[in-house]
């Protein structure tokens, strides 16, 4: 037998989720959930460049765009939960105290190393360079800033080297997900970011039923324990 692939573009905050749910999804409905994650931006263009795509999970400020230029399937739109950026160290370092943005500064300027995802394309990473602007040391920084396609592998590459002294600043979703680093807290007031993730299914969706029970399915409401510890606020 033939399995559905159902391709799903998703920003990297989800992709914990999205695993949670991927086996018994697949079993339940007899198809392969292809998720391909990274920064928002990018999977926007690849969605408009016409790559086939079953299903969206971006930004909510992105998929309204996309909404209201009438590419995804009307009525579509599912909230998926609320995710906050926050600041990681390697496993064992002390953390430091941000609760203040001249905390945050100072952790920053102290840093051996900075790893953040794409501050183009990420939204992460575009909040993250409007904080070190804001804060006035993106100049002092830039020469120890790393940037990455997106969160995940931030954290992932900031694990496997263990500079000393590093840190990360990317959604906390990707931060818990990630063995060998630890999240310390959001961002203080001051800097803070809350990004609400959407699902969509694009009109050009291949398998709009199988879209929609995804949908149901991450958006359960009895996965509200799990996206709470993960990060996602429903």
């Amino acid at each position: 037998m033939t399995l559905m692939d159902l391709r799903l573009f998703s920003g990297g905050a989800a992709h914990g989720l999205v695993d949670h749910v991927q086996a018994r999804f697949e079993q339940e409905y007899g198809c392969r959930l292809l998720g391909e994650f990274g920064a928002v931006g990018l999977m926007k263009q690849r969605v408009l460049a016409g790559e086939p795509c079953d299903a969206l999970i971006l930004s909510r400020v992105l998929m309204d765009g996309l909404d209201s230029e009438g590419s995804l399937v009307e009525g579509s739109l599912r909230d998926v939960g609320v995710v906050s950026t926050g600041l990681a160290v390697l496993d064992g370092a002390q953390p430091p105290d941000i609760a203040q943005a001249e905390g945050l500064a100072a952790t920053l300027r102290q840093a051996s190393g900075i790893y953040v995802p794409d501050m183009t394309q990420s939204t992460a990473g575009g909040h993250m360079k409007r904080v070190f602007e804001r804060l006035g040391i993106l100049e002092a920084i830039r020469g120890k800033i790393h940037e990455f396609p997106n969160g995940a592998t931030a954290m992932r590459t900031m694990a496997e080297q263990g500079l000393r002294g590093s840190v990360g600043c990317t959604q906390v979703t990707e931060i818990l997900y990630t063995p060998g680093v630890t999240l310390v807290a959001r961002l203080p007031q001051a800097c803070a970011l809350d990004t609400i993730y959407t699902y969509g299914i694009p009109v050009g969706c291949r398998l709009p039923d199988l879209a929609r029970a995804l949908a149901d399915a991450l958006c359960d409401p009895r996965l509200d324990e799990f996206k709470r510890r993960n990060g996602l606020a429903s």
